[in-house]
């Protein structure tokens, strides 16, 4: 069982090993009952987590063209080149 301490402003920070087990993230909520004995804690609406590793290659664009080269992307390469029509 752990300690808890209430902050100036009536905060309480629950130990990471517990909001890891009960899957508690940022913007979770927890209903404070009040009994005879003490105070109690449920969990009302936990935020579901995402693992951003577990996502990757979901989404696959279609290759468009060939491939392109480096100074495809270089903003002074079209002024350098000649231009059709123009002498």
């Amino acid at each position: 069982m752990s300690t808890l301490l209430v902050s100036s402003k009536g905060q309480i920070v629950l130990p990471a090993a517990l909001r890891r087990r009960l899957g508690l993230g940022a913007g979770a909520r927890l209903e404070v009952l009040e009994e005879a004995d003490g105070l109690k804690l449920r969990v009302v609406r936990p935020v579901a987590t995402a693992d951003l590793a577990a996502m990757a290659g979901m989404v696959k664009a279609r290759p468009r063209g060939g491939a392109r080269r480096l100074e495809d992307f270089d903003p002074a390469v079209p002024l350098a080149r000649p231009r059709a029509g123009k002498r």
